[in-house]
């Protein structure tokens, strides 16, 4: 996570360039925590913030705060807070520190506890004791975290992605430049997540693992359908490319990748996908213009919890 944190990432480029959580996720972690029998809807905090993209639609709580590590993040989020229009001044804020520490709340005083994306970089031993400590009794934890994207209509492009993000070859690939073990445990969606009764036995009543990854990992328990998706263009796709903190670390190794006249390791991925899905279109041959839309997708994982 501490690419984040570098003055030479783009807290803007990444907040734009990110898929936009569906409202169908929101309402089933919702319902989720108002099964408990004493829910109730004070305060909610979405740790591992970034620029605020979930804390923004935590609206049925009385009070919101985002929390994130990094200044930058924190500072981007709160520029953004009028142009959302969607709370009174007072209910949301943003304050800069771990998720696994949170001293600026009361034990026992919150209702419900996010994450979204970030959850591979907590050390959740801490983070278990510390959520058992300032939740409410039936108060409710949810974690969520998309992996490697698809392009829907072309499964078969899939090799060609994984061997740009997760490829061995440092000089050729992603793969080596990312940081871990955060981006394993994305990758293998929250599996390596310790059940809360490894850590903090008896403190929460209710644990669940929920995968909306479709066809693309048949291997998980009862996989739900996609649920993230996102219809972009091909210039869009390359803004997401961009985001990438795999990327920016890089092109912190490799800095005269950018100076290739045949463009960057991002530029050449993106026209050999491409290629691939315009074989995919019967249009072999032809060059896919920026502006023509694609649809991309997400496997992603959904973990639960409710405080006993």
């Amino acid at each position: 996570m501490t690419t984040f944190r570098k003055a030479t990432f783009d807290a803007a480029i990444y907040a734009s360039a990110r898929p936009t959580y569906p409202r169908q996720l929101y309402d089933f972690v919702f319902q989720y925590h108002e099964r408990g029998a004493t829910a109730r809807w004070d305060l909610a905090l979405d740790l591992g913030c970034g620029t605020g993209q979930a804390t923004h639609e935590l609206t049925p709580f009385k009070r919101v705060i985002g929390v994130d590590p990094s200044a930058r993040m924190i500072e981007r989020a709160n520029q953004d807070i009028k142009e959302s229009g969607l709370f009174d001044q007072g209910r949301l804020q943003f304050i800069q520190s771990p998720a696994e520490s949170l001293s600026f709340v009361g034990d026992g005083s919150v209702d419900l506890m996010v994450s979204a994306q970030a959850a591979h970089w907590f050390d959740w031993k801490m983070l278990w004791t510390e959520s058992a400590r300032v939740l409410r009794k039936d108060g409710t934890l949810a974690a969520w975290g998309y992996s490697e994207f698809r392009v829907t209509d072309c499964p078969d492009a899939t090799p060609l992605i994984h061997q740009y993000a997760q490829g061995t070859d440092p000089e050729n690939s992603l793969g080596p430049h990312w940081e871990r073990p955060g981006r394993t445990i994305v990758d293998n969606h929250y599996l390596d997540i310790p059940h809360p009764s490894e850590v903090v036995p008896g403190k929460f009543s209710d644990f669940e693992r929920v995968f909306f990854s479709g066809d693309h990992h048949p291997s998980l328990p009862s996989p739900r359908p996609v649920i993230l998706r996102k219809t972009t263009t091909w210039a869009g796709l390359m803004a997401y490319l961009r985001s990438s903190s795999s990327l920016h670390n890089f092109h912190e190794r490799y800095p005269t990748d950018l100076e290739r006249p045949d463009g960057d390791i991002a530029v050449r991925f993106l026209r050999r996908l491409k290629e691939a899905v315009a074989k995919k279109q019967g249009k072999e041959g032809q060059e896919l213009r920026d502006e023509e839309e694609v649809v991309i997708e997400w496997p992603l994982a959904l973990i639960l919890a409710r405080k006993a």
